[in-house]
């Protein structure tokens, strides 16, 4: 700032600021919760070419903005005040840490001339979210407001995607400066090598047993097409991360099934016995390796080959043989262009790894008069292609990733946090930035419960969702626990829920409550041709735990 700036009236504040470099880099939206903290920054996207979606808690801001960088790739925004703003939103920084997704939180904070007096809803950010940021800074003068800001988006993107929370002191937004937007920061991603191509064609050519694992958040339409036609030169099959199944199509003949909660154990039994395991842009954590038990290293030979783009997790959860740092979209193209000559026939193998598959998802029959399995094996094979799904947690997600097929990229959201209340937010801005698609949000009731008052930021805004509530009247997944450990002994998973067919009306919805499997095809249809978001409640028997589970099983 010059020494002239300083005086001068007609400058723009630090919010005006704030908004214009986020203009240059190019956010056309920003999910907020408003605090008197940053008006400067409400008052900078006033009349700017920025939407600011208005949400009624800050986690659902938070989730707003994680699910907006798994739909662009680009970092979701959201702007939530100090102290209870700040707390409430930190959901939605874990989620993006676990599911490494670009994502910038920027914090109102106190003057900085009160930093460190414990004032008002004053929190030191750096301890608070360190851990889960990638970077953590609070603004210290209004010049280098364009400098952060643009660092910010650097570091989200760059490596292995995540959050970053940026703080605003409320004094610094009020000072005024000629500072200009800075250009974008251009992210130069690592390329595989020569040797490392090399290498891998030769582990593929000479495998008996091999298994691809896509996943991970940096992937693409043209990933799928491209891994699609690598399966299908190599014969190799291919199985998904958890909560990644849209990185490879469910109804290809080389699918093999995703490592979730509760996964196939016949799947499981694959990872252990296959001669060469890809990692394919996927971390390969705690839940798709089953609790870091599979794959078992004693008294095998197995290659285990990672590709992933920060070499921060290559080695970190499992021994790695060739490790290639590198987004996974340009090993798949480098790939491309390398003929493979496959040395032994894979049939044999491939074929058993679907034909696991195919078993998994046969539909089992369950207790009570709404048959969930039917209802999910209706909708994958009745919604358009392009129709996103998104889910919170709990054990109505288990039948959702067992019966439903997503076929192609950008159509699975769910967190791989496990965070319950995610389903409606992520919803919500799915269909913000695809308003041509069909959005269907399932949630089970203990999860709709966590963030049900985004309802009105649909209604707000007009946002034509289709709400399923799988109602069974408990936190389901906690109650299979409980069966498990405690069998007859309920404590704290009982879940009393409002009419939500007259809470969607009162919100001006649609809504309609399905009591029979029968009724199901012609209400959904019914809710998709509705001139306004929409809701069903599906009344499922709490009997049925999960896919594989009954409350009374578990007793016996």
């Amino acid at each position: 700032m010059t020494a002239k700036s300083q005086f001068n009236t007609n400058l723009p504040h630090g919010g005006i600021i704030l908004v214009r470099q986020l203009v240059r880099e190019q956010v056309s939206r920003v999910f907020s919760v408003p605090g008197e903290s940053f008006l400067n920054v409400l008052d900078g996207l006033y009349n700017s070419t920025i939407q600011n979606i208005v949400c009624r808690n800050e986690s659902g801001a938070s989730f707003m903005a994680e699910a907006y960088g798994k739909l662009t790739g680009r970092p979701g925004i959201a702007f939530v005040t100090r102290g209870p703003g700040a707390s409430n939103a930190s959901g939605g920084i874990h989620a993006a840490k676990q599911d490494s997704t670009p994502m910038i939180l920027f914090i109102g904070q106190v003057k900085s001339t009160h930093r460190g007096r414990e004032a008002f809803q004053e929190i030191n950010y750096s301890k608070f979210l360190g851990d889960q940021c990638k970077w953590v800074h609070e603004i210290q003068s209004v010049d280098e407001i364009p400098k952060v800001v643009g660092k910010a988006f650097f570091v989200a993107r760059s490596g292995r995607p995540g959050p970053v929370a940026i703080s605003l002191p409320e004094d610094i937004l009020d000072q005024k400066s000629d500072v200009e937007p800075q250009r974008p920061i251009a992210l130069h991603p690592s390329l595989p090598t020569k040797t490392q191509l090399e290498k891998l064609v030769s582990c593929i050519e000479t495998t008996t047993q091999p298994l691809i694992v896509a996943g991970g958040s940096l992937w693409s339409q043209k990933c799928n097409q491209m891994l699609e036609e690598l399966s299908h030169k190599t014969g190799i099959p291919v199985a998904t991360a958890f909560r990644r199944q849209d990185r490879f199509n469910n109804q290809h003949p080389n699918y093999a099934g995703d490592l979730t909660v509760g996964m196939n154990l016949k799947l499981a039994e694959i990872v252990d016995e296959c001669d060469l395991l890809l990692l394919l842009g996927t971390r390969f954590g705690d839940i798709p390796s089953k609790g870091f038990t599979i794959p078992s290293m004693q008294g095998r030979k197995k290659t285990i080959v990672h590709n992933y783009p920060s070499s921060e997790e290559i080695g970190l959860n499992h021994k790695t043989d060739l490790a290639i740092c590198c987004q996974p979209q340009d090993l798949l193209v480098a790939i491309s262009s390398i003929p493979v000559q496959m040395k032994n026939d894979l049939t044999a193998w491939t074929s058993k790894c679907r034909s696991s598959y195919q078993q998994w998802i046969r539909v089992r029959d369950v207790p009570g008069q709404v048959k969930f399995p039917e209802i999910l094996t209706w909708l994958s094979n009745n919604l358009p292609e392009d129709t996103i799904i998104t889910n919170g947690a709990g054990n109505y997600a288990a039948f959702m990733h067992r019966y439903f097929q997503p076929k192609r990229f950008g159509t699975q959201f769910g967190s791989t946090s496990g965070s319950m209340g995610y389903g409606l937010p992520a919803a919500i801005s799915a269909k913000l930035e695809h308003p041509e698609r069909t959005v269907v949000c399932l949630a089970g009731d203990g999860c709709l419960q966590m963030s049900i008052n985004e309802m009105s930021t649909i209604s707000q805004y007009g946002i034509k969702v289709i709400v399923l509530v799988a109602n069974n009247g408990i936190f389901g997944t906690i109650r299979m626990h409980q069966e498990r450990a405690f069998p007859h002994r309920v404590s704290g998973t009982d879940l009393f829920n409002p009419d939500y067919v007259m809470l969607a009306n009162a919100y001006g919805w649609h809504g309609e409550r399905v009591a029979e499997t029968s009724q199901f095809a012609e209400t959904f249809e019914r809710s998709l041709h509705a001139d306004k978001p929409a809701l069903i409640e599906l009344q499922l028997d709490p009997e049925a735990l999960s896919p594989n589970e009954t409350i009374s099983g578990l007793r016996t």
